[in-house]
């Protein structure tokens, strides 16, 4: 993750008092500075792979698969790569 800053932060203001202004003026504030925040395109990639919809039961077969050495097949493994490879494109 990357911070940049978008102003000086460490600039002071002090107060002052003016002598020559008419009574009733009022001096107005400098505008303050606005954060920002920029997500990287990891951070965009990661925040949509994201998802509340585990099927709990799916993923217990298939580490029982994994376990068993029966879940890794060249069909299996071609698929998967094949849609990793649709989704980053």
């Amino acid at each position: 993750m990357q911070i940049r800053p978008t102003s000086q932060l460490n600039q002071t203001s002090g107060v002052s008092f003016n002598q020559s202004r008419p009574a009733g003026s009022v001096q107005q504030p400098a505008q303050m500075p606005v954060d920002q925040v920029e997500l990287s395109f990891e951070a965009r990639m990661l925040a949509g792979a994201q998802t509340d919809s585990v099927r709990t039961e799916r993923v217990a077969n298939i580490k029982a698969e994994i376990a068993n050495g029966v879940y890794e097949t060249p069909e299996k493994l071609d698929a998967a790569l094949s849609r990793m490879l649709d989704e980053l494109v």
